[in-house]
């Protein structure tokens, strides 16, 4: 018969076998060991650089020669922006102030020196095309009222006062010097030479968002016809010193924005009820 010692001791000498199915499995939530998930953040090991700088494993590393050939190539307007970027770096730290006794550089009245030179010689083409000018703005005031009053389509007069309005607020913050070389003219837009605001060209902005309607309802000659108007009138304004390059080059920034946020606007209100909007007494919808 066993003593009890011996008992005891063959007792912990038997081991039980557990079978396979029962171990513990490895418990994983969301890429996460949680065994040693304090070796783990966001399912990227930490215990030491040699899994990579830092825990994390650059992607540019991973680049091959193919790949960039397909940046290049697939994403070229990105790429293009990079030299921008490099463009911007070298102007930012070689380019002088401009001292404040001086008139301000502007690169469109340099390109434009014969233009002025012309205009300046022969006032009588520098009244004609201040008044071909002024056309072309009552063309496209005409054009962005009809859209509304006789299409029933709001969005473009929306957008004109939307740009209006932030054009008389900026113009009145920051009054910009009028150009030495300015060549005025009676017949030009605001007619009778009065005194407008530089920042940013309401001409412009007008007319690229008579333009962008135009592309909307699909009427693609007469919005190639704007946007020649437009160009021209550019260069006009250029060689006249109606404007600063800035001015121009916000004006087309302006027309697309004011276009997007009344687009908004206008689909926000065609999501509220029927009853919210103005209608006159035969039915006809108004706003």
């Amino acid at each position: 018969m066993k003593t009890i010692s011996e008992a005891g001791a063959a007792a912990a000498t038997i081991s039980p076998t557990v079978p396979t199915s029962y171990k513990r499995k490895q418990i994983n939530v969301n890429g996460v060991d949680m065994e040693n998930k304090n070796k783990q953040t966001n399912g990227i090991t930490t215990d030491g650089a040699a899994n990579g700088f830092y825990g994390v494993d650059p992607s540019f590393l991973k680049w091959t020669l193919r790949d960039v050939v397909n940046v290049a190539k697939h994403h070229w307007l990105p790429c293009f922006l990079g030299f921008g970027l490099l463009f911007f770096m070298a102007v930012e730290y070689t380019l002088r102030m401009v001292p404040s006794s001086s008139p301000p550089f502007d690169l469109g009245f340099v390109v434009t020196r014969r233009l002025h030179g012309l205009l300046s010689s022969w006032p009588e083409l520098n009244t004609s095309l201040a008044g071909l000018n002024t056309v072309f703005v009552g063309m496209q005031t005409v054009y962005i009222l009809w859209t509304w009053l006789v299409e029933g389509r709001p969005r473009a007069t929306i957008s004109a006062l939307f740009m209006f309005t932030c054009r008389g607020i900026l113009g009145f913050s920051t009054q910009l010097p009028l150009p030495e070389e300015f060549l005025g003219s009676g017949a030009d837009f605001p007619v009778g030479n009065v005194s407008f605001f530089l920042f940013f060209s309401g001409h412009v902005a007008g007319s690229l968002i008579a333009s962008l309607d135009m592309r909307r309802m699909q009427r693609w000659e007469l919005a190639r016809a704007f946007d020649l108007l437009n160009v021209l009138q550019v260069i006009r304004l250029l060689g006249t010193r109606g404007h600063y390059t800035i001015d121009l080059a916000v004006g087309v920034g302006a027309g697309v924005l004011f276009d997007s946020l009344a687009g908004k606007y206008v689909e926000c209100k065609q999501r509220k009820p029927i009853t919210n909007t103005v209608t006159a007494k035969d039915g006809r919808r108004l706003f």
